[in-house]
């Protein structure tokens, strides 16, 4: 079988289109995915800082199309995707416990959760409150998870994650690799990430 790796950030809207696809890929496949939560801010500010001068200084003509691609990109995945009032979201927490999520066997079912909480719903899954919530709805505990994302050895395990990936020559989320190497960033790379997996197997 093929290894399939997922680094992902649940703060970026490109990933969450990513994310409701990737396990129907997996599974035409017939390969398990190895999910690892990152913090693309980290990523960024080591290899790709020219991302926050983009973001503050948008070109228009570029901009324009911009929103349309994600509104077609929404629509073609079924996913709703607004503009959250606190953009860019401070992730730190949110993929702490995601990491959580994992070690329980909920990962997936979480970061679906936060991800159609923030941008679908447009909540500022940062706080504490709504982490708490959005545990209650996969059968986490809140309280013990609010401790528990602040433990040294969960923040950790985020910071390693992030840095594998810096180290493995990737540069935003989602990154995908295939057979440890073969690397794909982007949502719009499936098909080739596809052909890969068959291809491995």
């Amino acid at each position: 079988m093929a290894k399939f790796e997922f680094f992902f950030d649940i703060s970026s809207p490109w990933t969450y289109l990513a994310f409701s696809r990737v396990e129907e890929v997996a599974d035409r496949c017939g390969v398990d995915i190895d999910f690892k939560p990152i913090l693309v801010g980290g990523v960024f500010n080591a290899v790709n800082e020219t991302v926050y001068e983009a973001r503050a200084n948008p070109h228009p003509v570029k901009g324009r199309y911009y929103v349309k691609d994600m509104r077609d990109w929404a629509k073609f995945c079924n996913v709703e995707i607004g503009q959250p009032p606190v953009f860019p979201l401070p992730a730190a927490g949110i993929m702490r416990v995601a990491l959580l999520a994992q070690d329980e066997g909920k990962l997936v079912a979480f970061s679906k959760a936060a991800f159609h909480a923030y941008w679908g719903e447009l909540k500022d899954i940062s706080q504490p409150d709504e982490i708490t919530a959005l545990c209650e709805t996969v059968g986490m505990e809140g309280a013990a998870v609010l401790a528990a994302m602040q433990t040294d050895d969960v923040k950790a395990r985020l910071r390693d994650n992030t840095q594998e990936l810096i180290e493995r020559g990737g540069f935003g989320s989602p990154t995908m690799f295939v057979n440890e190497t073969d690397m794909y960033f982007g949502n719009d790379r499936f098909e080739l990430v596809e052909a890969a997996l068959k291809a491995a197997g």
